[in-house]
């Protein structure tokens, strides 16, 4: 908040907060930040793409306190609620600043003078109508269905990280707080550098993937070559992680005949 603090009184501040961080899932303290940025006069938007999806969970719910007390959220729908891919929305606790921000008058635009006119609301004026298949799967899953799909996903995710991570060879950076772990595949040869170990997870990510049992995507995390555990989909049940791990198990264990044989 160091920058808050220099800022020039007259101009303005935004606060992005954290709700599930693409890495490790982390959530920022809300209820400690938000109060500061208020004493600045800073507008607070919280980034809360899958994240934001944890308050319909009874047993997540803790990591989103004082959330409501921000200015502006965002969330996808096609991640956690498996609608199609562009489907996202934006939340603005202030209607008029919303309203300020987006609406556009032109000579040649006609508008409703009763009815909310959605082009005042959304900086898109073209696009098809994905409010149906938001309101198709709110309607069809209700607060039971999509607390239930939340819990599972974190459940699943825990379990591969768990299981993944205790195999030879594997190593938890990051356990989940909802859905989203992370792991790191180890080079086990003597003398092994931060290059090889980045090479061999890499190569495990790309070795499982091809076997077709299973799918995973390497990212880069604190200069480190990582895998990326994120679990969403309303399908996965306890039987696709089994076949996710025996595929890890598989793929680890002839890495390592392969160089056993090698160092032979």
């Amino acid at each position: 908040m160091a920058a808050l603090r220099d800022q020039d009184s007259s101009s303005l501040a935004v606060v992005v907060v954290q709700a599930g961080d693409f890495h490790t899932g982390s959530f920022d303290d809300f209820r400690s930040l938000i109060p500061i940025a208020r004493r600045y006069r800073a507008w607070v938007h919280v980034d809360g793409a899958f994240g934001l999806w944890a308050a319909a969970s009874p047993l997540h719910r803790h990591l989103t306190a004082a959330l409501n007390t921000a200015d502006s959220w965002s969330v996808d729908g096609h991640k956690w609620l498996n609608v199609p891919f562009d489907c996202g929305y934006a939340i603005v606790a202030d209607k008029e600043a919303h309203r300020r921000s987006i609406s556009h008058r032109a000579a040649y635009l006609t508008h409703d003078a009763e009815a909310r006119d959605q082009i005042d609301w959304n900086p898109e004026w073209s696009r098809r109508a994905r409010g149906f298949p938001t309101y198709a799967t709110l309607r069809q899953l209700g607060r039971n269905g999509i607390a239930g799909l939340v819990q599972r996903c974190c459940t699943h995710a825990a379990t591969l990280v768990s299981q993944i991570g205790s195999l030879p060879g594997a190593e938890v950076l990051a356990t989940p707080i909802i859905n989203q772990g992370m792991l790191r595949f180890l080079d086990m040869r003597p003398g092994a550098s931060e290059s090889d170990h980045d090479r061999r997870t890499d190569e495990v990510i790309a070795a499982v993937t091809a076997s077709g049992e299973a799918f995973f995507t390497g990212s880069t995390w604190r200069e480190l070559r990582v895998m990326r555990v994120n679990v969403c989909n309303w399908r996965t049940n306890e039987a696709d992680v089994a076949q996710a791990v025996e595929a890890f198990r598989k793929c680890l264990m002839i890495q390592e005949v392969v160089t056993s044989r090698k160092n032979a």
